[in-house]
């Protein structure tokens, strides 16, 4: 196992990865803003949702959800249509111009991260996907109960 100097400096480097994300975030269109962008991103990747589904990806509450989805549902990026199982619930999915939307807002991404890391290598660049990867997997459903932390 690592030693404690190491998970300290690792806690000072997940911590700077904020300016990374404050940085992308700048790029982002002043329509779509970042929880807008994620609404797109997870429907994208996910598919068709329900509202309560969507809140849980997002890690926030229902009332939050909404804000976001009524601001991406007022640029006609996704529609809300009754859910066949349950008419009080909604259906939210993509339209063909949130999926252009998310096509520029990938685009815009792509072209940062390979601006600013024109000077990594591909493999260099693939392990950090790989160990981001890993690292999120360490973390599991980060929405589910608190970690249990050791005693000192």
């Amino acid at each position: 196992m690592a030693e404690r100097s190491q998970f300290e400096e690792l806690a000072r480097q997940l911590s700077a990865v904020g300016a990374v994300k404050r940085d992308m975030g700048r790029i982002l269109p002043p329509d779509c803003p970042a929880g807008s962008a994620a609404v797109l991103t997870l429907l994208g990747r996910h598919g068709d949702m329900r509202m309560s589904k969507l809140a849980e990806l997002l890690s926030v509450d229902m009332s939050v959800t909404s804000r976001h989805v009524a601001h991406v549902a007022a640029r006609g990026w996704i529609e809300r249509s009754p859910d066949p199982a349950d008419k009080r619930s909604r259906i939210l999915h993509l339209t063909p111009e949130g999926a252009a939307q998310l096509d520029e807002l990938s685009l815009r991404t792509t072209h940062l991260l390979a601006d600013r890391l024109s000077d990594w290598t591909d493999d260099e660049v693939g392990q950090l996907i790989r160990l981001m990867t890993r690292l999120r997997a360490s973390f599991g459903d980060c929405r589910s109960a608190p970690a249990r932390l050791p005693h000192p």
